[in-house]
């Protein structure tokens, strides 16, 4: 039987439209017993110059070095030193002390926003500290841990985050949006994904000039559907950049699941496949298998064997922000159901388990560094907060755009200025 042109054959079903769906919502209880967690020794790991195309089954296993019993086994095993160690923990539970005192901050109306990392830490700080401090980082709006790891100055992170006097950036930039390229970490776009061509651009530069400096990146995993992510996938692969990709899988944006970004159908690691890049899925919550699978694909961009993409997965065991209310659209008990545990809680295990850590010492530090962000916060609060009148000249707002000031924003600032004396008297000052 001939059927009508543009008409469709009516012995078939009709189409039928998927919407993706999380598995729990408010009021379920989480099991996710079903994931699948491969033995610490099961992922085998590579030579630094092995072929993409040999290695794709990394992009479906799952990097680990700790087991849960404290123990760090495999071949990944990166071997750090116990003072390596109790430094990579010591920037995890300052991020993590930093991070309260900013969202408690933010509660008090001292500032508009911020963004927690909480179970997150190991994505950033042991990223960071595998690879070398000239290296450039180019975050998204969850990675404090870059700026913490290279010893960035906590009261400049503060003064941003309350856009007070001593805000470098002159209070344009929204809350935790830092700039700090001298300490190698390039400014944070509130605009999903611009970092990663930004990325391997830096990277592509750096090659071309000769350079052994290499540039690592960071995005959620809902922002690697932006058409920037594959379009620097792209160029990477073309031009053999030296650049990491970091995917951090933390099974949440502000409202919406992996799924909405392609996470029900394949791992956001097995992306690299499709462009014949390395690529490493991680459990992002064990702080050596991080540190490791980043010095392996340092190693790799560094001699010339080209890009990878790390799928660290992991889990966002608070709010997007201070803007968000995870309550209204998770289970309520989906952090602590996560089966990888807190990245803090797993290493300051395996340094017990060498003999190198105690609960004394960890309580003792967790005062120390609360101690030490309050102090910080004092001192950054006499530079003033958010609301608190104006910290700025006027006239900056229309600086620093333009090599040379055009004539009519010479004009709108005069006018501007001019409105200003009027008002406050030719002697006010920004607080």
């Amino acid at each position: 039987m001939t059927e009508t042109p543009g008409r469709p054959a009516s012995n078939l079903p009709p189409l039928s439209l998927h919407i993706p769906e999380p598995r729990y919502r408010p009021g379920d209880t989480p099991d996710f017993g079903d994931i699948a967690i491969p033995a610490v020794d099961a992922t085998p790991r590579p030579g630094e110059a092995t072929k993409p195309d040999a290695m794709r089954d990394l992009c479906y296993g799952l990097v680990r070095v700790l087991d849960f019993d404290g123990q760090a086994k495999g071949p990944w095993d990166p071997k750090l030193t116990p003072d390596r160690l109790r430094a990579m923990l010591r920037y995890m539970m300052l991020v993590r002390a930093f991070d309260d005192r900013m969202f408690r901050a933010q509660r008090q109306g001292k500032t508009s926003f911020y963004m927690k990392s909480t179970g997150e830490e190991a994505t950033s700080v042991a990223s960071t500290m595998a690879i070398d401090r000239s290296d450039m980082c180019f975050p998204s709006y969850r990675q404090q841990g870059i700026l913490i790891v290279r010893d960035y100055p906590l009261i400049q992170m503060m003064n941003q985050i309350y856009s007070n006097r001593g805000d470098h950036l002159l209070g344009r930039q929204l809350p935790i949006m830092y700039s700090a390229p001298e300490h190698g970490f390039f400014s944070i776009s509130g605009n999903l994904a611009t970092q990663y061509p930004q990325a391997v651009g830096w990277a592509m530069a750096s090659a071309s000039k000769g350079d052994n400096r290499i540039a690592t990146v960071w995005c959620g995993e809902g922002s690697s559907a932006e058409g920037d992510f594959h379009s620097a996938l792209t160029f990477a692969t073309v031009y053999n950049a030296p650049v990491i990709f970091n995917v951090v899988n933390n099974q949440w944006a502000i409202s919406s699941f992996s799924g909405f970004a392609g996470g029900e159908r394949t791992t956001f690691a097995a992306r690299a496949v499709g462009y014949g890049i390395a690529g490493l899925r991680v459990d992002g919550n064990d702080p050596l298998a991080v540190y490791a699978a980043t010095q392996w694909a340092a190693d790799r961009a560094r001699t010339n064997n080209g890009p990878t993409l790390i799928e660290h997965f992991t889990y966002r065991a608070e709010g997007h922000s201070t803007s968000d209310d995870p309550s209204a659209y998770r289970a309520a008990d989906e952090a602590t159901a996560w089966p990888f545990g807190d990245p803090i809680a797993r290493l300051a295990q395996h340094l017990e388990t060498l003999g190198e850590w105690d609960g004394e010492r960890q309580e003792a530090l967790r005062k120390e560094l609360d101690d030490l962000v309050k102090t910080t916060q004092k001192q950054s609060e006499k530079l003033g907060i958010l609301g608190h009148g104006m910290h700025q000249p006027f006239e900056t707002m229309f600086q620093d755009v333009f090599e040379e000031m055009p004539w009519h924003l010479k004009e709108q600032s005069k006018q501007m200025l001019a409105e200003q004396e009027a008002k406050f008297g030719p002697n006010w000052k920004p607080e």
